[in-house]
């Protein structure tokens, strides 16, 4: 098998098992609150957690276990990595068979460990599989791949939960036995990835300051050169994009799942509508991915900076249409309370569809950058990616049970705003370092 086969067929494979692994988490998040809010309703004595507070631990953990990553990736490798991580994960799933609160707990740390050292091995294997030619290519490939999980495992919660006002034992049970086999699948399916022969990463932009092209650095080296990268301009700039990327993961896999399962206008469908909420997000999701990675070449000619801007604009419309169409206290209770509309299900489909074609757009195009700019430091690169976003999402889940709809979307606004713009100043430093010929050390 040529080379540039058998890095499409790594990145594919990668796509695919990542699928399968959040094809079970993606939805636990969704609907843990909702699901475990059900088990507390039984009364049966057990108290299972809460949802928010698991989440938070979750994104604070990995923020934390972020540092440690990069470390860990250059000791064991990213096959070996993913695997490990992807077997966090699906510890947590199973806690889910019979909740209690410290297994929900529990889980959550290691699933927090098990994220930084997968999304690091990730972002290392995508980028030593890629080149200038194809890295935006093969960034959309898996993030269309990975947003799939959100249409498999909704669609199935949808069907479940349609018309039902509580989630049962049985039918909780059901679920998170199909998720549970789903992240079991995603672990063995890492393991037919490849290793790849060479690495053409000529055609790279290097903003390696150490000047090193060693891909076996020590698991310290890997820690320093994480610190380094930090206080570069080009890092601190990012970072705004970053923290937006974990608020409005917060926000669209968490918060406004619950929000409409939470908005009695909706009637006794509104726990089907979680479930088509997130098969919306993945068709955005997807459409994204599709657009700006597989047919990058044309939606990608004018750089990347106009596809963060049409991702803010969508986000921005989400948004508005969010705060007049669901009850401020949505978040956190159930209720009928005022809204600036009659609370609308298409439209609450539809902001459920900007969320996730938004998302797409700034995280496809994180990646890309990333990828280019950091051929040479890709682990500890995509580690600081991921230790801002995953601080930011702890940030979120923490404040979710506290304040209203209208502040955690303004919250959203303004961190939006700064993302967007701190993407394009560094997009059109690169532009114009491409174009005069120098190099960004």
């Amino acid at each position: 098998m040529a080379t540039c086969d058998i890095r499409l067929y790594n990145i594919i494979v990668l796509g695919v098992s990542f699928m399968l692994i959040f094809t079970a988490f993606q939805t636990c998040s969704m609907i843990e609150k909702t699901v475990l809010d059900s088990v507390k309703a039984d009364g049966n004595g057990t108290n299972p957690g809460d949802g928010y507070t698991s989440l938070c631990i979750i994104y604070a953990v990995f923020s934390a276990s972020n540092w440690a990553a990069p470390s860990v990736v250059n000791f064991a490798g990213p096959k070996i990595s993913m695997i490990i991580g992807g077997i966090m994960y699906f510890l947590f799933i199973l806690s889910f068979l019979k909740p209690m609160e410290w297994s929900l707990y529990l889980g959550s740390v290691l699933v927090g460990f098990g994220a930084a050292i997968l999304w690091t091995g990730q972002g290392n294997f995508l980028t030593i599989n890629s080149d200038s030619e194809t890295v935006s290519r093969n960034s959309g490939i898996f993030w269309a791949l990975l947003q799939c999980s959100l249409l498999f495992g909704n669609m199935y919660s949808y069907f479940v939960f349609k018309g039902k006002s509580h989630i049962s034992s049985t039918d909780r049970t059901d679920l998170f036995i199909g998720l549970s086999s789903a992240a079991l699948a995603g672990i063995l399916s890492l393991l037919l990835l490849r290793k790849k022969r060479n690495t053409d990463s000529e055609n790279l932009v290097n903003l390696n300051s150490s000047g090193t092209t060693e891909p076996s650095d020590s698991p310290l080296q890997a820690l320093k050169r994480s610190f380094q990268l930090l206080k570069t301009r080009e890092m601190l700039f990012l970072s705004a994009a970053f923290a937006y990327t974990g608020l409005e993961l917060t926000f669209f896999s968490g918060v406004y799942g619950a929000s409409i399962s939470h908005d009695q206008h909706f009637g006794a469908d509104r726990n089907g509508l979680l479930g088509l909420s997130g098969i919306l997000i993945g068709v955005g999701e997807i459409l994204g991915g599709a657009m700006f990675g597989l047919f990058g070449k044309r939606t990608n000619k004018h750089g990347r900076d106009p596809i963060v801007l049409m991702g803010y604009l969508v986000h921005m419309t989400a948004f508005y249409l969010i705060f007049i169409n669901i009850p401020q206290n949505a978040p956190s209770v159930e209720t009928n309370d005022f809204t600036y509309v009659m609370s609308n299900k298409v439209v609450a489909l539809l902001c459920s569809f900007f969320l996730g074609f938004g998302d797409s757009c700034f995280n496809t195009q994180l990646y890309s950058m990333l990828g280019y700019m950091f051929p040479e430091d890709s682990s500890p690169a995509f580690a600081l990616f991921k230790f801002v976003q995953s601080i930011a999402a702890a940030i979120g889940f923490a404040y979710s049970n506290v304040l209203l709809l209208e502040w955690q979307l303004l919250i959203l606004v303004i961190s939006g705003t700064a993302g967007c713009i701190c993407f394009n100043i560094i997009e059109w430093q690169n532009s114009w370092a491409v174009k005069s010929g120098y190099q960004t050390i």
